[in-house]
């Protein structure tokens, strides 16, 4: 049998084939701003390179958060409204929140309301079922009646 590999898995000598490709590039100028680390560089007597400081063309501006503190002229940036307030709860929406509560102190903490937890765990449930049922039967499926006569795509 013959040992020699066939010329079809690669080439045979990758090396010139990758000095041919350096050469190229070099040519077509890529690579020339970079940094040789072949070339002798700058040490300081103990055998370590000097460090470099790089320093921005350009450095960042500040940022400044405060809108009377801004640049008039750059209003180019988004800047978003204040939120809502969050909506006034209505007695209804307290009590089931409260329910939640008194179920979830019942199943930690049963002893606070002197009852023993085998009392105490099955009445928690019961009061947090109760809760977030509360809670799911007064969401509303419809808009609400201020919105107008403009309810959006509905199908």
């Amino acid at each position: 049998m013959n040992a020699r590999r066939d010329s079809t898995d690669g080439p045979e000598n990758v090396d010139e084939l990758f000095a041919e490709i350096v050469a190229g590039l070099e040519r077509d100028g890529v690579g020339k701003d970079w940094l040789d680390l072949d070339e002798a560089s700058p040490e300081n007597g103990r055998g370590e390179p000097e460090p470099r400081t790089v320093v921005a063309d350009d450095p960042a501006p500040d940022p400044v958060d405060e809108p009377e503190l801004r640049d008039p002229a750059d209003d180019d940036h988004y800047v978003p409204p204040e939120p809502p307030p969050f909506p006034v709860l209505r007695a209804s929406t307290l009590a089931a929140l409260g329910l939640f509560v008194l179920g979830i102190l019942l199943l930690v903490a049963p002893g606070i309301f002197g009852l023993q937890a085998r009392i105490g765990t099955p009445l928690s449930l019961v009061a947090l079922c109760a809760g977030v049922g509360w809670l799911i039967l007064r969401m509303r499926n419809t808009p609400p009646p201020d919105s107008g006569w403009d309810d959006g795509a509905q199908v």
